[in-house]
């Protein structure tokens, strides 16, 4: 199905898969609007390229005569060419209504459109700007410097489109028969890829409130802040155990050892460094090794803390953490005096002189992925020394409010959140009997159960050769 046919899905094959919407010109002329039909919202920050705030937008505007080569719509673009018939002097000249100067150009040119900017063909003067126009060779402008008779003229726009509440509006000179296209960048087109396998927050709200609010309803009528604030409560609380929000950053470890926790970090999943062959090596809480003491108060001779001028305890620098980034990760594992990275090392004369060192091991500390701890004190995870330098992915968990962009729940769970809102809402209502809220909370559970196996995705095939690798014959 190349385009929407009333389901579900309201984007077309090329706006999903391409990003991009395409626009038949049917109707000649500048400061015509288009609207965006995707499901992301358009972000505007300018359509001047040399504007800072050109970077924060999150699509481009293209136009084409024919559909097939396509040219960025910026203020370098539709020029308009001309030059001026007479000379005109700035507050001068041939006026026209409220006092503006009348231009009369010498060839005629529909591309000029008002908010034009008039410059020499070098760019390197202003001379005014096209407030109005009068024909195609006469244009009502506000001329702040004088225009030399003979003078080359090009006239643009700086702002030659524009943006709001999805409405994309081209101030520049559309031709009859063309095409206009928008274009999402392509880290917005990636945001938009999967999409189909969430609901937005914002509509299972609105969809809790048509289904099971209202006259007749177990429910009769409850507020739309209290229905928000149990579906964000709802969403947190899978994150955790349900959902299994999961977000991930790769990192670089910095010579001090340390990488800060991210903005919306609730919980750590997993930390690894990465090999040179791109496999993931895990990294181990040094908990039962060492810890990073929350505050560190400088001591007189007599061991009392000293305060500063407000009466705060004066801080010093932890030689704990010091003495655990000075040590030799090796002289805990256990590892071999040679370079434990040697893979050959079983296969040459050096194993022989290691005989006997690993007896008795510890399992918790003989490994050589190195060790992490979480720095309370200073917002920061910290590494052990042999880990300097290295790239490591943190995986953790977030509880789905941090930002706009995760509030949204899989399908799968949707139905586990609607019980959860129905749930909050009646055990906090008054004179609700008591055996409606048991019924709810039974149901409640029982599809949160439903919701944790659903999202659990084991696959058969998946389970089978894990057996596989069982003493037990398997038979298929």
């Amino acid at each position: 199905m190349s385009r929407p046919n009333g389901g579900l899905i309201t984007e077309t094959n090329r706006q999903y898969y391409a990003g991009a919407q395409q626009f038949y010109i049917s109707t000649a002329g500048g400061g015509q609007s288009f609207t965006s039909t995707f499901d992301a919202d358009l972000i505007y920050g300018s359509s001047d390229p040399l504007n800072n705030n050109f970077l924060l937008n999150n699509f481009d505007i293209f136009t084409s005569p024919d559909a097939q080569i396509w040219t960025a719509l910026t203020p370098n673009s539709a020029i308009a060419t001309t030059t001026v018939v007479s000379p005109i002097v700035a507050g001068g000249g041939v006026t026209g209504p409220g006092g503006a100067i009348t231009v009369t150009i010498l060839l005629a040119n529909i591309n000029v459109v008002p908010g034009m900017l008039i410059k020499n063909t070098a760019g390197t003067t202003t001379y005014g700007t096209v407030t109005s126009i009068t024909t195609d060779k006469i244009f009502v402008c506000n001329i702040t410097t004088g225009i030399p008779s003979g003078v080359d003229l090009t006239l643009n726009s700086p702002l030659p489109w524009s943006s709001i509440n999805n409405i994309v509006t081209v101030v520049n000179y559309l031709t009859l028969g063309t095409y206009l296209k928008i274009q999402l960048r392509e880290t917005a087109v990636q945001e938009s890829y999967g999409n189909y396998e969430y609901t937005r927050l914002d509509d299972v709200i609105e969809n809790f409130l048509v289904a099971y609010v209202g006259p007749d309803k177990l429910i009769p009528s409850v507020k739309r802040t209290d229905v928000i604030f149990h579906a964000k409560r709802g969403l947190q609380e899978f994150s955790y155990d349900t959902l299994k929000s999961i977000r991930s950053q790769e990192l670089t470890v910095n010579d001090a050892l340390n990488v800060i926790i991210p903005q919306d970090y609730v919980n750590y999943v997993k930390l690894s460094f990465i090999d040179g062959a791109g496999v993931q090596r895990i990294i181990f809480p040094a908990n039962t090794l060492t810890t990073n003491p929350f505050e560190n108060p400088v001591q007189d001779d007599r061991g009392t803390p000293t305060q500063d001028s407000q009466d705060s305890n004066l801080q010093g620098t932890s030689q704990t953490e010091a003495a655990w980034a000075a040590n030799d990760p090796r002289a805990i594992s256990g590892a071999f005096i040679n370079d434990y990275d040697n893979i050959s090392v079983l296969y040459n004369s050096l194993y022989d002189t290691a005989l006997g060192q690993r007896y008795g091991l510890n399992p918790v500390t003989s490994q050589k992925n190195g060790w992490f701890t979480i720095n309370e004190r200073e917002g920061k995870i910290s590494f052990s020394n042999d880990l300097k330098g290295a790239l490591i992915v943190l995986e953790y968990i977030s509880d789905g409010n941090a930002y706009d962009l995760d509030l949204k729940i899989p399908k799968l769970a949707e139905d586990a959140l609607y019980s959860y809102i129905m749930y909050g809402i009646l055990s906090s209502t008054a004179k609700i009997s008591e055996y409606i809220i048991r019924r709810i909370q039974k149901e409640k559970r029982a599809k949160l159960r439903n919701a944790k196996i659903r999202l659990s995705n084991l696959k058969p095939e998946q389970m089978l050769q894990v057996m596989r690798g069982q003493s037990k014959w398997i038979k298929y």
